[in-house]
């Protein structure tokens, strides 16, 4: 490869760019490691949006005749040219920029090389966007002693769709304004104050200061007036945007009207005063006004007045009594219809002769002391106070009157406002103004008519996202109507004007008037929202109701509101649930985390007040509830957010199950039977409600010291059954059932009882009502024991005595013995009963052989490891395999001798014997 030469690269400034209308703009291009002359050609040309393939060529270096058609006559203008910056770069200069100069551009130069090699052409793109920048200040002569503090405001808006900065910045001219303006104070794009070298000093002393009252209004403060502050000052604002390069290019920029201002000297005896025809004129009329000039030895000194006609210089008379007038103003004196003199060294004289409709406007004089005729140092200067002079034409009747049908409004209700122009039959123009509360001024331009009809908005009212699409309407010949459709906050309210201007013969005249609205804003309603509830306490079935009002500063009739129920259970799981939104167009959302407060919920909305009433209350509606109040403007849809949200207090509801009544025969009692009969235990339910229901435990008590009951078995009040562990064999089951005799009597029934059914017996009734949505236990009562005794047979069986000690090691086998002596009849049955405990006070069964040779274990037995031999028919002896060491402790046996006495009849105990207790010691292994 030949590395001798470079390769060519042509470079354009980086796009996008977004220049404004009407604008000045630069673009510029540069080649680099080219070959041949050092001064290089550059050829510009633009492809449209509307044919992007299509190459529009714009001008060249080199070929005067490069340029379409199209562009010809602006280049040939110099409206298109192109600055050589040096031989290999340019700049593309175009003086005022169209919509039709949007697209995209090429910069490219003609080869100069031996061959080609790298790139000749490079491309950007460029957007046209409207010019939004607004700057204005009312023109007007102020007058200030030395050491006042001087005020302006400058009203500063834009309304660009791209992302910009705005700058701020005031400048001051002396004298007439002929000379290089100061630079007073400027707020930069980047938000930094920055004094003009003059008013350094000032500045860090604190008496030259900048705020910002709101969006678009800058004040400038100047404190401590000083005679060098006189003249002329008017503020500039640019619009900023940030290139590609990331540097920033100001786009747009827009100076104000003028501000004369006058400082008198302190100290000094120059007084100043104007008198003539203040008030209405007619056309043809004459105006003569005096300006008066009060010092001491008048006579010897030398004065300078300046005439002025709504803040601007009409003319002056030098101390020699030279007139010089303002250009405007020169052929109408040519003509002998204006005159300015000077009658004496004290009074000064301005007669308009046939005043015109653009004679009308405020008047003032300036005086200002010279040192010497032929020098312009000045002393001291004074200013008039104002004449205020109208010119009506001749029969001009017309008039206005300003009126609201909306003086009070809640921020985001509409405002209407009417202009009633009367005596005129001549097309008017009209503009309302506005000025906020507690502000100095100027005012503000919200909407303007042509006599044409032709509507705009000030620069504060072109976006409707805030105030709505606004409309001014000529209802009538007269009657003109705006209506601002959605009030933003307080600011929207104070004064509005109206300017209704009449045209004839290329004149106009004004007349204006205003009106007062209030704004009351959503933060400033002092919004409160109170939940009341008639019961805090609420039984099983009832419903309860809850209110929640809304109050406020401000009337709330018609505003949007919507509503949010909160609940949190009792006990609380967490926190607040929401239950349902009420929205302020009526629909209604329920929330899935309490689903089942939808079916039995009614909700209720008046102007100022949502209900919530719960239907057929049950224990998951036992809580607390809260309501959340959101307030919306008026008329602006969507909802989006709420404009003010006010929370209620907390309401407790507690949901309580009705009072139990019930009351259970607590009498105590005795049953006597014989062995083999049946027994009855009675329940007795003194009082009780005619819907309830009943549960019926029985319980057992053992004849034992310290011993516990046991529950033999409960019939719910659905009369399912459940057996207790020790009553849940097949033989305690036949034998123990559950009885209802009446409504209120029940019954325990003991089938074939025998000795080991003793005991006091009782029941446990519990009273279950259906509520709403399931049953629910009211309460419980407990009877009184019925204690069950056996009568022994008269007739005893023996059993060998064995009352002695065994001592078994663990894991071993051992043999307890039960061995009966007597012989029984052929026809009799034996039961058997083993009894174990740890102490002999305190035994209960452990196992039975029943009279048909069925063995029955107790629920607590080590059933596995029993073993009832029974090598001999009176062997009753109980083994117990693989000894543990909780097997310790008391046994003994029960034998009873059975009979039936007639085939068919039941079974009667003849005899009864127990054993000895045989003590069971373990020994570890």
């Amino acid at each position: 490869a030949d590395l001798s030469t470079g390769q060519r690269v042509v470079t354009i400034q980086k796009g996008p760019l977004y220049r404004v209308r009407g604008s000045h703009i630069t673009l510029w291009c540069k080649v680099s490691g080219y070959q041949g002359p050092a001064e290089q050609n550059f050829q510009w040309s633009i492809y449209l949006p509307s044919a992007p393939e299509r190459e529009v060529q714009i001008i060249s270096t080199a070929d005067p005749s490069f340029a379409y058609a199209t562009y010809t006559q602006r280049v040939r203008s110099r409206g298109i040219y192109v600055e050589r910056v040096q031989g290999d770069a340019v700049l593309l200069h175009i003086t005022e920029l169209q919509d039709r100069d949007a697209g995209e551009y090429e910069c490219h130069t003609p080869n100069t090389d031996e061959r080609y090699f790298g790139s000749y052409s490079a491309k950007m793109n460029l957007s046209v966007i409207a010019d939004t920048l607004s700057a204005s200040m009312v023109p007007q002569v102020l007058a200030h002693a030395e050491g006042d503090t001087v005020e302006l405001t400058c009203e500063v808006s834009k309304s660009t769709a791209q992302h910009t900065h705005l700058s701020v910045g005031w400048y001051h001219l002396q004298g007439a304004g002929e000379g290089h303006a100061k630079e007073v104070l400027t707020l930069s794009k980047d938000f930094v104050l920055s004094p003009g070298p003059s008013y350094m000093q000032r500045f860090v002393a604190g008496d030259v200061r900048l705020n910002k009252l709101g969006n678009t209004t800058y004040k400038l403060s100047i404190g401590g007036a000083e005679p060098s502050d006189q003249g002329q000052l008017y503020c500039e604002a640019a619009e900023w945007i940030e290139d590609p390069d990331e540097t920033w290019k100001d786009i747009s920029r827009k100076q104000t009207g003028r501000t004369s201002l006058v400082v008198r000297s302190q100290g000094r005896d120059l007084f100043v005063d104007i008198t003539g025809d203040e008030g209405f004129l007619s056309e043809g009329d004459t105006l003569q006004l005096n300006c008066i000039v009060e010092a001491q030895k008048s006579s010897s000194r030398q004065f300078q007045v300046l005439w002025f006609l709504n803040g601007m210089e009409v003319a002056r008379v030098n101390p020699h009594g030279v007139l010089i007038w303002k250009e405007e103003y020169e052929e109408r004196a040519k003509l002998g219809q204006l005159r300015a003199f000077k009658q004496s060294n004290t009074v000064y004289v301005l007669i308009i002769s046939e005043v015109g409709l653009k004679d009308s406007g405020t008047y003032h004089c300036s005086v200002s002391e010279m040192k010497t005729p032929g020098d312009f140092h000045i002393i001291q200067t004074n200013l008039s106070s104002s004449i205020q002079v109208t010119v009506k034409p001749i029969g001009y009747r017309m008039h206005l009157s300003v009126s609201t049908s909306t003086p009070h409004v809640l921020a985001g209700d509409a405002l209407i406002l009417l202009c009633q122009v009367q005596g005129t039959t001549r097309p008017v123009s009209v503009q309302w103004w506005h000025l906020p509360p507690q502000h100095p001024g100027p005012q503000v331009l919200v909407a303007a008519m042509e006599r044409d009809g032709t509507l705009s908005l000030g620069s504060a009212y072109h976006s409707n996202a805030t105030r709505g699409s606004l409309r001014l309407e000529k209802a009538s010949s007269g009657a003109f109507t705006l209506v601002i459709p959605n009030t933003f906050d307080e600011g929207d309210g104070g004064r509005y004007g109206c300017k209704a201007t009449e045209w004839f013969r290329g004149q106009s005249w004004t007349e204006e008037g205003e009106t007062t609205v209030t704004v009351v804003s959503m933060a400033g309603l002092n919004l409160h929202a109170t939940l009341r509830s008639r019961s805090v306490t609420v039984t099983y079935g009832q419903s309860f109701e809850l209110d929640c009002q809304v109050s406020a500063s401000y009337t709330l009739e018609d505003v949007p509101m919507s509503v949010v129920w909160l609940f949190q259970p009792n006990p609380p799981s967490g926190h607040y649930q929401e239950l349902v939104w009420v929205l302020p167009n009526g629909t209604v959302a329920w929330s899935t985390a309490q689903a089942h407060f939808q079916g039995k919920a009614q909700l209720m909305n008046a102007a100022t007040s949502f209900r919530l009433r719960i239907h057929s209350a049950v224990a998951a509606e036992q809580g607390t509830y809260q309501c959340v109040v959101k307030v919306w403007r008026r008329n602006a849809l969507p909802w989006g957010q709420p404009a003010a949200t006010v929370r209620s207090n907390a309401v407790g509801i507690k949901v309580v199950l009705p009072e139990s009544k019930l009351q259970v025969s607590t009498n105590e009692s005795s049953v006597e039977i014989a062995g083999g009969a049946d027994a009855a235990i009675e329940c007795r339910i003194v009082f009780a409600q005619n819907n309830s229901q009943f549960a019926i435990t029985w319980y057992l008590l053992p004849h034992l010291a310290g011993a516990t009951p046991l529950q033999i078995l409960r019939a719910n009040y659905s009369s399912a059954l459940e057996y207790g562990p020790e009553f849940s064999s097949p033989d305690k089951k036949s034998r123990f059932l559950s009885q209802r005799a009446s409504s209120n009597v029940f019954w325990l029934r003991i089938l074939s009882a025998n000795p080991g059914d003793q005991g006091r017996y009782y029941c446990v009734v519990e009273e279950w009502l259906w509520l709403v949505d399931s049953w629910y236990k009211l309460g419980e009562g407990v009877s009184g024991r019925t204690t069950l005794v056996f009568k022994l047979p008269e007739r005893e069986l023996h059993l060998k005595k064995t009352n002695h000690s065994i001592s078994a090691r663990e894991g071993e086998d051992v043999t307890l013995p039960c061995l009966l002596q007597d012989a029984c009849p052929p026809t009799a049955r034996i039961m058997a009963v083993w009894f174990w405990g740890k102490n002999s006070s305190n035994t209960k069964p452990l196992l039975t052989l029943h009279r048909d040779g069925a063995i029955e274990y107790s629920w607590e037995s080590p059933s596995r490891r029993l073993h009832l031999r029974r090598p001999t028919a009176g062997d009753f002896s109980l083994t117990l395999r693989s000894v543990e060491k909780g097997d310790a402790g008391v046994y003994y046996c029960q034998v009873q001798e059975w009979q039936q006495q007639k085939e068919g009849k039941d079974w009667v105990m003849q005899a009864l014997a127990c054993s000895e207790y045989t003590w069971l010691t373990t020994i570890p292994p």
